[in-house]
């Protein structure tokens, strides 16, 4: 068997935050669209919690989030943080002018123009997903491994959706909401800002924001705090 090449890449420096498994599983796609074709070089992880190894699949862990902001080179980073508001208040965090945010999107992910798809800056889209035509992603969308999107859908900015969600054609996410795995909105449902669906959850109705919603079909509990 071949070894695994750890090259951190060629082209545009690129930093990881989050040296957690969605850390690991971003580096794994930056990998994957490098293979395709070259475009990032992997520069290091940046996390405030400090990971038990150095290096993590041959990339150095370089410090806080703190740290980063203080990085004297122009620089690309991406947050590999599942949480939509986890991932909202780093964002507010990394205020220094020569940040900017990537956007990754699998390179077997089909996004040709005549497909109308708008993206937000910082946005994941991991390998398997399906998206169809005139769909909006806002900033810092996550869409874990499988999900699918239907026509005319909105995703409003740190939305986040684990692996194998579904979302139906018109259906409007507003901004923050946290599906889990396997998790539906059917077509032409609206789930409020902050809301978090549980895994295997089917929407078929309109979901109010700020509360947690579960089973099939899915119905909203007391507001709990969002992700």
């Amino acid at each position: 068997m071949q070894p695994v090449s750890t090259s951190s890449g060629t082209g545009q420096p690129l930093a990881i935050v989050g040296a957690g498994g969605l850390g690991r599983e971003v580096l794994l796609l930056i990998r994957q669209i490098n293979e395709r074709q070259p475009t990032w070089q992997v520069t290091g992880f940046y996390d405030d919690q400090v990971p038990a190894q150095p290096t993590i699949h041959g990339i150095p862990y370089r410090g806080t989030i703190a740290d980063l902001n203080a990085a004297p080179e122009p620089l690309h980073v991406i947050i590999a943080v599942g949480s939509s508001r986890s991932r909202q208040a780093i964002v507010a965090r990394l205020s220094a002018a020569h940040l900017q945010f990537a956007t990754l999107v699998h390179p077997g992910v089909a996004l040709a123009s005549y497909q109308q798809i708008s993206i937000g800056q910082g946005s994941i889209i991991c390998q398997g997903c399906i998206l169809t035509s005139d769909i909006r992603l806002g900033r810092h969308t996550l869409l874990n491994l499988g999900c699918t999107i239907g026509h005319d859908a909105v995703l409003e900015d740190f939305c986040s959706l684990m692996p194998h969600a579904n979302i139906g054609g018109e259906a409007h996410l507003e901004a923050g909401v946290y599906l889990g795995t396997n998790a539906t909105v059917i077509n032409q449902v609206r789930v409020g800002a902050g809301t978090v669906v549980g895994a295997g959850a089917v929407v078929v109705r309109d979901l109010p924001g700020g509360c947690t919603a579960v089973g099939v079909p899915a119905r909203a509990t007391s507001p709990k705090p969002r992700p």
